[in-house]
């Protein structure tokens, strides 16, 4: 990631440039449907057997999380995912504040002692993201893009870092296929500014097959 320090930062016109490429977004989309509704139909055992793992670890919550995010233009939404921390979870966030471990506007705890045995083992392959599917389906999200941050997250953004929100955000993007939470917030929207500029379906698939492989040789996720 040396180059991304090293490197002049995207400037903002070439940024918006990947809006105007109607070919680009329209085969995106359909690869968008057709990925989402594929992955439904074939994961289906998948969720039935996450869902089984949640319940009997601990009842007393739900087996979906949802959260308010931040999407394209600023516009929120809620996201899924499969529910890997105990069912208070957001009540205790307060008092962890104070321990995060990541630089700039996120919050992420290596050994956060809210997530569940079946949560740690979810996030770390990433299953707990499957849910997100039917946000894709829903248009709220694409396979590929940036990652959808939280209200308070954007509340600290500057102008520059609002950039990634130009464009829908994704399941996955070049931030999580390049180390995920061993980068800090900066060279997260560096990375999301670089993918936003290349506005290619050839790199969207690049990013969806290393997906793929950090799936099932994960790193970086917790």
């Amino acid at each position: 990631m040396d180059n991304l320090k090293s490197s002049t930062k995207v400037e903002a016109h070439a940024v918006s440039y990947s809006q105007e490429n109607k070919t680009y977004i329209v085969m995106k989309r359909v690869m968008d449907v057709t990925g989402a509704g594929l992955g439904i139909l074939f994961l289906s055992l998948v969720f039935l057997f996450i869902a089984l793992l949640i319940k009997l670890e601990d009842p007393k919550g739900s087996i979906f999380f949802k959260q308010k995010r931040v999407g394209k233009g600023g516009r929120e939404f809620y996201m899924y995912k499969f529910r890997s921390m105990v069912f208070n979870a957001e009540e205790l966030l307060e008092s962890l504040l104070s321990k995060n471990e990541v630089s700039g506007a996120m919050f992420k705890m290596k050994n956060d002692p809210r997530i569940t045995r079946v949560g740690r083992f979810i996030r770390k392959t990433s299953l707990d993201e499957l849910p997100q599917l039917w946000n894709v389906l829903k248009g709220d999200m694409s396979l590929v893009g940036p990652r959808p941050p939280l209200p308070r997250e954007v509340a600290q953004y500057t102008d520059y870092d609002k950039q990634r929100l130009t464009v829908i955000p994704g399941c996955t993007g070049l931030w999580q296929v390049s180390g995920r939470n061993s980068l800090g917030f900066e060279e997260m929207v560096e990375l999301d500014l670089i993918y936003i500029q290349k506005n290619s379906v050839l790199e969207d698939i690049k990013i969806i097959l290393k997906t793929v492989r950090i799936v099932f040789f994960p790193k970086g996720s917790y």
